[in-house]
């Protein structure tokens, strides 16, 4: 019943949020959050992260799974200088926050404009491999519509013009 109902209210304020402007639209949808919870499968676990849930709104370079598989991030510079600039980029994203950070490991969150849903973001300087193993996953839901995997493109992108 209540996956009806917030399915219902999710298609209303889609098709609401639609044909109102955005200077409307905005605050009446900061009132619903759908942040979900933390994971608690979170970080590396013999320098690998966990596995993407069956679900196809989840990406991780550790995967072998073409649902779920993305290139790790590869990079030309010294790997403490790609991590850096890896850190600076997520910490320059809208609505992105770092909730840690090591030498060798990022954790950020980054929530939706609209809605505020929650995605975990998951960096691992793997100096073995020498490249960045990403994750990225949707806290709730079944489908992103591809934005874990436009996320980590994108960011790759902007990494590849720094390099």
């Amino acid at each position: 019943m209540l996956k009806r109902t917030l399915l219902l209210l999710l298609i209303g304020c889609f098709f609401w949020f639609n044909s109102v402007s955005s200077a409307v639209a905005l605050p009446i949808a900061s009132v619903f959050s759908f942040s979900g919870t933390r994971p608690s499968n979170l970080g590396l676990d013999n320098n690998r992260f966990a596995n993407c849930p069956s679900t196809p709104n989840c990406v991780n370079s550790f995967s072998t799974d073409p649902t779920h598989q993305i290139e790790p991030i590869r990079f030309s510079v010294e790997p403490e200088k790609a991590f850096s600039n890896l850190k600076q980029t997520i910490a320059s994203l809208p609505r992105t926050k770092i909730i840690e950070a090591t030498d060798n490991y990022i954790y950020a969150e980054f929530t939706s404009k609209i809605m505020g849903f929650v995605d975990d973001v998951e960096f691992y300087l793997d100096r073995v491999a020498n490249v960045i193993q990403v994750r990225s996953a949707s806290r709730l839901g079944e489908s992103d519509l591809g934005v874990n995997r436009q996320r980590i493109e994108s960011i790759r992108a902007q990494l590849t013009s720094i390099d």
